[in-house]
């Protein structure tokens, strides 16, 4: 392996108001960011933000029709300008692989040095060096038929790092796998991406998986960025409801403030006290929005035995349990209120009643003129109807969209 000083030095990447439209949709509404050599940028957000338009635009598959990209300090795309793929020095990973059927896995992975002209030496021990790197030294002679979805994925991020790029592209590579084929491959993309010293930009609508791969991430909807920022600032700090809401939440309640301030504050939820991280200024007796990550949820024992109200705690009953291996997450419906993906090492049986502990540092406030805020919310509450014994009854008020992390 060559040393850090030898590797070469990754694209720096440039993009200022780019604009993409097809017909009346506009899929990129002026994005602009920028990727410093040898940086992992992971662009996370749902289907139809922008994400795969973006990064085909820097690949010069699609051309902008607004804006500029620059790799480099070279013009690669703005107006009639256009830079060709292949003149970009980059490569791509794609969800389906995108291998020669009729190539055996040598001939595919050789195939991104032909444009190299390197002595046909020089360039054999490269590929095999490279198949040998992700497990498939074995394989050369296989044709992708003959190959597993890993395998040929493998193959792909081979291919892609062969010819030691300045630039490295992932259209979510990983989404075509099962599980546990995810986490090893994420493993060796973020491994091998960081020893070749190219630049990358990953796309995603996994959370999970953005933050364990980025240096940055950037938060797309509906073709704006709405934040880019380190993975623990996009956790602790989101910019707007729709980041928290992507970035996973089990549940959100309406409140109003009781005592403000700058960084934490009490609100008034129904009977309950309860003490939150405030994102953005807020006055006393101004309604918010509560939203609490499933990192803030324990379950405790109830004080007392009793069911008296207390600052950050809930009371409730376990509506359903499910085992997640390191333990158990629980979904407990307390009053009005819908909490999920409280964990607990043992298993609640449902029905038990049980008291929930918020962890105020994981608990956010926003002002409630935030809820529908303008990045476009496609995340706004859903009318979620829980009967438990005629009891509860959530409105589309108080229910959100369950958790999708366990961060």
């Amino acid at each position: 392996m060559k040393a850090a000083t030898e590797r070469p030095l990754g694209h720096y990447v440039q993009v200022a108001g780019a604009v993409k439209r097809y017909g009346e949709c506009a899929a990129l509404g002026g994005v602009d960011f920028e990727v410093d050599p040898g940086q992992f940028l992971v662009l996370l957000g749902p289907s139809g933000s922008g994400k795969s338009t973006l990064v085909r635009s820097l690949a010069g598959i699609e051309r902008l029709d607004g804006g500029q990209v620059r790799l480099s300090g070279q013009l690669a795309s703005a107006g009639s300008r256009h830079l060709a793929p292949e003149r970009r020095n980059l490569a791509m990973v794609f969800q389906d692989y995108a291998l020669w059927p009729h190539l055996t896995v040598l001939g595919n992975v050789g195939y991104a040095l032909r444009r190299r002209r390197l002595d046909s030496a020089v360039a054999r021990e490269r590929v095999h060096a490279a198949l040998e790197r992700v497990g498939l030294a074995g394989h050369a002679e296989r044709y992708p038929h003959e190959l597993s979805g890993g395998e040929q994925q493998r193959v792909a991020l081979a291919r892609a790092v062969v010819a030691q790029p300045q630039l490295l592209l992932f259209d979510e590579p990983l989404s075509n796998l099962d599980a546990d084929l995810r986490e090893r491959l994420r493993v060796e993309i973020a491994t091998l991406t960081r020893e070749s010293g190219a630049t990358a930009v990953y796309i995603t609508h996994d959370q999970s998986e953005a933050f364990a791969l980025a240096d940055k991430i950037g938060v797309l909807n509906k073709g704006k960025l709405i934040q880019l920022a380190g993975p623990e600032e996009v956790y602790r700090q989101p910019a707007t409801l729709f980041v928290a809401r992507f970035t996973g939440v089990a549940g959100e309640l309406p409140g109003r403030v009781v005592h403000p301030d700058a960084e934490y504050s009490h609100l008034r939820i129904g009977d309950l006290v309860i003490r939150a991280r405030t994102i953005g200024p807020v006055r006393g007796g101004e309604a918010v929005r509560l939203l609490i990550r499933p990192a803030a949820t324990r379950i405790a024992p109830a004080p007392d035995g009793t069911d008296q109200p207390a600052a950050n705690l809930l009371h409730g009953e376990v509506i359903d349990v499910a085992y997640r291996g390191r333990g158990y997450d629980h979904v407990i419906a307390a009053g009005p209120h819908l909490i999920s993906a409280v964990h607990d090492a043992q298993a609640h049986p449902r029905g038990e009643r049980v008291t929930v502990n918020l962890d105020p540092d994981h608990c956010l406030a926003y002002a409630a003129d935030a809820a529908e805020d303008a990045s476009g919310n496609g995340y706004a509450n859903n009318l979620t109807t829980v009967t438990m014994n005629g009891a509860v009854q959530l409105t589309a008020d108080m229910a959100s969209e369950p958790a999708r992390s366990s961060l």
